[in-house]
């Protein structure tokens, strides 16, 4: 399930990032603009009636107080305020409407005619009992009217202050909130009563029996003959409209409350298929099973197919993977069975698999383990008896294994036997009973014994011999042609490990034997090897010994000679010239051979050791041809030695190194003719090394013997067979550039000359390579 989801991210059971859903978001959302819509609407419409009640109550009791006034009894000299009857017909007019709370009539002097009122204040004065009181309003407005002669009523807001008297009030009760919260509110409706132009009359003294008020009267005469107060009050109107709000009230919150669960309702048909969608891909991303049963389409709209979408998609994915689990399981037991295979072919081709109880101990166990098997066994044939035993069987109880080792199959024509053992032919049997004529009495109480039903038997087969055969069982399961090709896969591999341990067997009574041989032919070889050792000390000791006795009859024939040419004897001919010439041609000739020969004596020892130090080569190659200046000037040869700047110094052994250059200057003026030249050149390369080249115009040397120069008594043939020696003064060289830790070699072509060259290391070098 996994390789559908390459980029898949592991989410943590119990850590999955929180969020708000979408049926939340929408819910409050369209709740939010729900309330604030129906709040609007109810608080305008609330706010309206507000003001339509208000409107009302100012609008009655502007009617009510502009109709009494402008009555033709008050208006044509004040009747009503001199008929006391009138006055309180009026009076009781007033109060008998609702809404009016008190009515109150002074006269232009400040003096109260009359004042009713339907509220009755009651006051506590410090003990009970308690006292009761009229509620009238302030007497401070109708003390500034009564100067004024207003032709339309004054309206005044009051409330009632803690003194329990009504006083104005303050301008924020216009708001729809304070008018709600206040207990009552007063509007108190004055208009003064004027008096007629035409109309000379005073104004009488009446008396009345009220409290007398002080107020300041008029020093002139005033065109108002009194005022008249009326109070209404909004508590009938604050009770209607707080009727009208919780009705309005509890009618918005129906609403919104229905709104908000049809928004609830409407964004679950979208919000839970969504969120079982969510769920199903969350499934399937944390590699579970698709659901079971499918999502089932609530709607007919784009949630609808999606959910149908979705269902094919997990459909489609339900089969893929179902695909990809039965191709990954087929996989699995390929590759296990194909371990299998590679495993007991390592451990068969292992160097300790020669044993065959060793390797079948191994193999048979690593079969079941990973194939599945329940009992395996192996039988061995016996050709010189015709006939086979059970070398190993595993799987099985201990009392059948001891049984089934001690038994002896014959092969009969016609059994499974003959068909395994001889003919080679693999056997798939799904049921024993249909073979139980074929089988060896023996054998099938056995297999019965074992409880075995199906079986696959592989001959083993190696170099053209059946060896015998690899039978197993997968207990109460029928074997497969799969287990029948795996376990042919390995018996080739099992037939040819039983091969090589029997090969192996017969191999070790062999290494036997000529172990015995070799102990025999070391020991010859070992008195052998002394007697050539010795037969070695005494050729050394006779090469030293002949070579030094030899120099001094050749330092007596040299000087012999030498003192015969130089006329010591007197005169001599021409004959005895060339005779005494070619005498001492050869002493030197013979001298330098013993010289060879001491050396090559010395170095086939290994008794020469070198004295390392820092050397610079240009300066020893300097020296050395300088030395052989003479030689060359003899056979007219030009012997010249490169220049070479800022040449590092190597490590070497300064004796060596002349002994090296003399031997290759010496050759390379040996094999040039007259006219010829040898020059020495040298460089840095490779990286380390300084190589010298040792360069002759000589008669060169055939490719054909390049490969041998450098061989101790080599004989390669010259062009010069007068200038050669014992040929071991290029063995001589090679062995002290080798002990340098150097390499010589040579490039030549006859007829045109030879470029010898050699490397030493730097100094420095060589102490980090040893």
């Amino acid at each position: 399930m996994e390789a559908l989801h390459p980029n898949r991210q592991e989410v943590t059971p119990g850590k999955r990032t929180r969020f708000v859903g979408l049926r939340i978001k929408f819910v409050v959302f369209f709740s939010l603009i729900l309330i604030m819509t129906c709040s609007s609407l109810s608080w305008y419409f609330i706010q309206t009636r507000r003001q339509a009640m208000t409107d009302n109550l100012e609008e009655l009791g502007t009617i009510l107080l502009t109709n009494t006034v402008r009555n033709e009894h008050f208006r044509i000299g004040g009747i009503v305020l001199e008929d006391r009857a009138t006055l309180d017909q009026f009076m009781q007019s007033l109060m008998a409407i609702d809404h009016v709370v008190y009515v109150e009539i002074t006269a232009s002097d400040g003096r109260i005619l009359d004042r009713q009122s339907k509220r009755i204040w009651r006051t506590a004065s410090g003990s009970p009992p308690t006292t009761e009181q009229p509620l009238y309003p302030d007497n401070q407005i109708s003390e500034s009217l009564l100067q004024a002669p207003l032709t339309a009523p004054l309206m005044t807001k009051l409330e009632l202050s803690s003194k329990n008297t009504l006083v104005a009030q303050d301008t924020s009760s216009d708001r729809l909130l304070p008018f709600l919260l206040r207990q009552e509110t007063f509007y108190d409706f004055a208009m003064p009563v004027l008096r007629e132009s035409s109309v000379e009359t005073a104004l009488p003294q009446l008396s009345v029996e009220l409290e007398e008020r002080s107020f300041p009267l008029p020093t002139k005469r005033s065109p108002v003959v009194g005022l008249v107060r009326i109070g209404i009050t909004d508590a009938s109107a604050k009770q209607a409209l707080m009727v009208i709000v919780r009705n309005v009230s509890l009618l918005t919150l129906l609403i919104i409350a229905a709104g908000i669960l049809s928004a609830h309702l409407f964004t679950s048909r979208i919000t839970t298929p969504l969120r079982r969608l969510a769920s199903a891909a969350r499934q399937l991303a944390e590699g579970h099973d698709a659901p079971t049963p499918l999502l089932v389409a609530a709607s007919n709209d784009e949630v609808g197919e999606l959910t149908q979408v979705f269902n094919d998609m997990t459909q489609s994915l339900h089969e893929h993977n179902q695909a990809i689990t039965m191709n990954l399981d087929t996989i699995k037991r390929q590759v296990k069975q194909l371990t299998t295979a590679h495993q007991a072919s390592a451990v068969i081709a292992s160097a300790n698999m020669l044993d065959m109880n060793q390797l079948l101990d191994t193999v048979l166990p690593l079969l079941i383990d990973n194939l599945g098997f329940s009992r395996m066994a192996f039988l061995l044939r016996h050709p010189d008896r015709n006939g086979a035993s059970i070398a190993r069987i595993i799987g099985v109880p201990k009392e059948i294994e001891q049984t089934a080792r001690r038994l002896y199959i014959p092969i009969v024509a016609g059994s499974i036997s003959e068909e395994l053992l001889i003919h080679g032919k693999p056997l798939l049997i799904h049921d024993v009973e249909t073979v139980a004529q074929r089988m060896h009495p023996v054998l099938l109480e056995l297999v019965r014994r074992s409880g075995v039903r199906s079986f696959v038997a592989v001959p083993l087969q190696s170099h053209a011999k059946i060896l015998g055969y690899l039978a197993g069982d997968r207990g109460s399961r029928q074997c497969s042609e799969e287990d029948l090709h795996i376990l042919l896969t390995i018996a080739g591999h099992v037939a040819a490990a039983i091969d090589n341990a029997k090969a192996y067997s017969d191999l070790a009574e062999l290494t036997q034997h000529l172990e015995e041989r070799i102990e025999q032919r070391t020991d010859e070889l070992s008195r052998a090897n002394t007697q050539l050792q010795e037969h070695d000390r005494h050729r050394t000791t006779f090469l030293s010994v002949v070579s030094h006795e030899l120099r001094t009859p050749m330092t007596a024939i040299r000087s012999f000679a030498e003192n015969m040419l130089d006329g010591v004897t007197g005169p001599l001919t021409e004959l005895q010239h060339t005779y005494l010439t070619r005498i001492q041609h050869n002493v030197a000739r013979l001298g330098r051979i013993i010289v060879q020969l001491l050396d090559w004596s010395r170095l086939d020892t290994e008794s020469v050791q070198l004295r390392l130090e820092e050397v610079c080569i240009h300066q020893i190659a300097t020296i050395t041809a300088d030395s052989l200046q003479m030689v060359a000037g003899e056979k007219t040869v030009t012997l010249t030695v490169a220049s070479a700047e800022s040449l590092p110094p190597v490590q070497g052994d300064r004796d060596k190194l002349e002994q090296i250059l003399w031997n290759l200057i010496g050759n390379a003026i040996k094999f040039t003719p007259a006219g010829g030249r040898v020059t020495v050149e040298f460089c840095v390369s490779p990286p380390g090394f300084v190589q010298t080249c040792i360069v002759d115009s000589g008669c060169g040397i055939e490719p054909s013997h390049l490969p041998n120069i450098f061989e101790e008594f080599s004989r390669v043939p010259s062009a010069m067979p007068t200038s050669q020696g014992a040929q071991l003064g290029l063995c001589i060289t090679k062995t002290l550039v080798t002990m340098h830790r150097g390499q010589i070699w040579v490039e030549s072509q006859p007829a045109v000359g030879s470029r010898f060259y050699f490397t030493l290391p730097l100094s420095g070098s060589q102490d980090e390579q040893s």
